[in-house]
């Protein structure tokens, strides 16, 4: 198995160099400088700063991109933090109660959480609406 595991490495890592040259020939072409003059060497030159300025240029914008994103996630990473440790928390202790304290703790809570909710009902009365005696309107007219 390791010999065969080995093999697979070596075959693999041989691979990897094949495409990686293949790419470089693709992208960066080979130079042919035989029977250039020196003007079109200096030609050549300056073509060749002015593509690596521009992927400097390019290079030196994502560097400062990347910088002030990792400024604000350090600061906001620092807020987080900072948030975290205005509220500290105390500790609490454990308390340990047999088991007729709990019987006896429960029982008087719900004692008392019905009374208080029975005393704090308000009462309500209820008015008595004032009617209107209804008579009949032909008596009320003769009166008149």
């Amino acid at each position: 198995l390791l010999k065969a595991a080995t093999s697979m490495l070596a075959a693999e890592i041989e691979q990897n160099k094949r495409e990686r040259e293949d790419a470089l020939n693709e992208r960066v072409p080979p130079l042919n400088l035989s029977g250039l003059s020196a003007k079109e060497l200096q030609e050549l030159c300056k073509e060749l700063h002015r593509k690596i300025d521009i992927v400097d240029e390019a290079c030196y914008d994502l560097e400062m991109k990347v910088a002030k994103n990792e400024k604000e996630i350090q600061s906001l990473t620092q807020k987080i933090w900072e948030m975290k440790g205005t509220k500290q928390r105390t500790k609490l202790k454990k308390v340990k109660k047999s088991h007729d304290a709990k019987l006896d703790a429960l029982t008087e809570f719900k004692m008392s959480a019905k009374s208080d909710f029975k005393a704090n009902l308000k009462t309500v009365k209820k008015e008595e609406e004032k009617k209107e005696e209804v008579t009949d309107w032909r008596k009320n007219v003769e009166a008149m």
